[in-house]
């Protein structure tokens, strides 16, 4: 099971299932609804997931027919995507999920869409807080 919520924490979720086909996405879509240079997907079984609070705080935008993205009418937080060709399945943005997540990434893809700063192999100091020259 996973738990999870949007930044404000109206919208709250629930997952009684696994998360499948983790990838890290670089298409120019998931970086514009991230804000970022790639955001991380997985799918979830749509009968296994639950909305446990804030149902009304959700809005859907609709970039294709029958494909929607569904975030909170509050803070802007992506929490999860249907495809009506699909509706067995959500795509849900990781980042929402405060619980730890058995299952791993699989793959980088649309590599050849990222972002022309972001480079996969860079050896970047890491650091558990913020830089040490952040003020």
């Amino acid at each position: 099971m996973y738990l999870g919520k949007c930044l404000c924490g109206e919208v709250q979720v629930k997952i009684n299932g696994e998360i499948s086909d983790i990838i890290h996405c670089h298409c120019s879509l998931c970086r514009k609804n991230s804000g970022t240079a790639y955001a991380t997907n997985g799918f979830i079984n749509s009968a296994e997931f639950e909305i446990t609070s804030g149902e009304k705080s959700l809005t859907t935008f609709s970039f294709k027919p029958g494909r929607n993205r569904h975030f909170c009418t509050h803070c802007g937080s992506p929490v999860y995507s249907s495809n009506a060709q699909d509706p067995t399945r959500f795509r849900i943005r990781l980042g929402i999920l405060d619980s730890d997540i058995l299952e791993r990434p699989i793959s980088h893809n649309f590599v050849s869409s990222k972002a022309n700063w972001e480079n996969l192999d860079a050896k970047l100091p890491r650091y558990d807080s913020f830089e040490p020259n952040r003020k």
